[in-house]
C-alpha cells in the first residue's frame, strides 16, 4: 500500500508540474506580449540598433511567434541572458521561448526540462587567430592559449579537439563572449573559439578585425535553435511551426512583398498555406491565416538570412548548409497540409 501511495504521489507531482507548465499560449495571449530570451548582442542573430529595435535571425523567430499568436510581430519583450542563466530562466517560466544561439545536444534535450523545437541555423565551432601568426590549420595550434566563453558547449568541444589531435593547450575562460574577444584582441590568448557564425559577428565588433582570420576547420556540429519548457506540447508546436512556416514560405516563393498578391494564387499549396483554403491553424490553436501573418510581418527564412547574415550583409556568410534542401542545403520543413 505504501509503495502504491509513493507511486501515486509521484504521479500527482508530475501531473501538477505538467499542468503548471501548460497553457503558455493562453498566458501569452492574456499578457499581450511574448517574452523572448536572447543574447545581449550578437550581430546577425540578436542585436538592438540605435533606436533600441532588436534584429537578427534569432529575433525574427520570436517575431514570427508573436505575429502568429498575437497578430503583431512587434509585441515582443526581449530579455538578454548569459549562457549560465539561460536554461534556468526558461525552466522557471520567466521567458516563453529561448532563441539565443543555443546548441541542441543530447544532454540538453534530456536533462534540462527543455524541448528544442527546430534547427534554425546549422553551425559549427571554429577558431580565429591573428593573421600575423601565419597559421593555416587548427592542427598547427599545439601549445596555444585559447580564449573561450564559459558555460557553453564550446569548452567541451575545444578540449575534445586538442585531445583527439594529441596537442596541449591552455584554456582561458570568460563569463561572456565580449570579455573573451577583448582578451583575444589585446593578446592575452593566441586563439578565440566559438561558433563560426559568432566569430564572423565578433570580428565586426573589434577595431582591427581585418587583422584576424577564421581558420577553415569546423571542429563540431552546432545545430542552433529555440527551446521551450517541456510539459506544453501545444506551445512547442507553435514555436516549431513558426520556423517551418518561414522555410516553407521561401520554398513556395512567398515573400513579405508578394504575399498579399499570392492570396489570389490558384496554387493549392499556397492556398492551404495562407489559409485561403481550409483551416490548418486550428490544430495549433491559431486562426487560419497564422502563416500569412508570419510572411507578411517577418518574411520568409531566406529574407531573414540575407538581411542579417548573407553575402550582402556586413557578416557576409554564405548560405551553405542553411540553404533550402532543394538548393543543396539542410533547411527542410514538413509540408503544410
Amino acid at each position: 500500500m505504501k509503495a502504491l501511495q509513493v507511486v501515486f504521489g509521484a504521479a500527482a507531482i508530475l501531473a501538477s508540474t505538467a499542468a503548471a507548465q501548460a497553457g503558455t499560449l493562453e498566458k501569452v495571449k492574456e499578457r499581450g506580449e511574448l517574452i523572448c530570451g536572447t543574447s545581449p548582442g550578437v550581430p546577425g542573430f540578436s542585436l538592438p540598433n540605435a533606436q533600441g529595435q532588436w534584429g537578427g535571425l534569432d529575433v525574427d523567430l520570436c517575431r514570427a511567434v508573436a505575429a502568429t499568436v498575437l497578430g503583431d510581430a512587434k509585441k515582443v519583450k526581449y530579455i538578454s541572458l548569459n549562457p549560465k542563466d539561460r536554461f534556468a530562466v526558461v525552466q522557471s517560466g520567466e521567458v516563453d521561448v529561448l532563441s539565443r544561439q543555443t546548441t541542441w545536444s543530447l544532454s540538453r534535450d534530456t536533462t534540462l526540462g527543455l524541448f528544442f523545437s527546430a534547427i534554425t541555423y546549422f553551425d559549427g565551432q571554429a577558431l580565429m587567430v591573428k593573421k600575423s601568426m601565419g597559421i593555416k590549420s587548427a592542427k598547427d595550434l599545439g601549445g596555444a592559449t585559447v580564449c573561450v566563453q564559459g558555460g557553453t558547449t564550446t569548452e567541451l568541444n575545444i578540449a575534445d579537439f586538442f585531445q583527439k589531435n594529441g596537442m596541449k593547450y591552455e584554456p582561458v575562460s570568460f563569463a561572456s563572449g565580449d570579455e573573451a574577444i577583448k582578451a583575444f584582441e589585446t593578446g592575452r590568448c593566441d586563439v578565440f573559439t566559438t561558433d563560426a557564425s559568432a566569430l564572423y559577428a565578433y570580428r565586426l565588433k573589434v577595431a582591427n578585425g581585418q587583422d584576424f582570420v577564421i581558420l577553415p576547420e569546423l571542429i563540431s556540429k552546432e545545430p542552433l535553435g529555440p527551446a521551450v519548457r517541456r510539459g506544453d506540447e501545444a506551445w512547442a508546436n507553435i514555436v516549431r511551426w513558426a520556423h517551418y512556416a518561414m522555410v516553407n514560405a521561401e520554398e513556395l516563393g512567398l515573400t513579405s512583398a508578394n504575399v498579399d498578391e499570392q492570396l489570389k494564387s490558384a496554387n493549392p499549396e499556397i492556398k492551404r498555406f495562407l489559409g485561403v483554403d481550409g483551416n490548418l491553424g486550428e490544430g495549433l490553436g491559431l486562426t487560419k491565416d497564422w502563416a500569412y501573418r508570419i510572411v507578411k510581418q517577418v518574411g520568409n527564412y531566406g529574407e531573414s538570412y540575407e538581411k542579417y547574415l548573407g553575402p550582402s550583409s556586413p557578416l557576409g556568410i554564405p548560405r551553405g548548409a542553411n540553404n533550402l534542401w532543394s538548393k543543396g542545403g539542410l533547411q527542410y520543413a514538413p509540408p503544410v497540409r
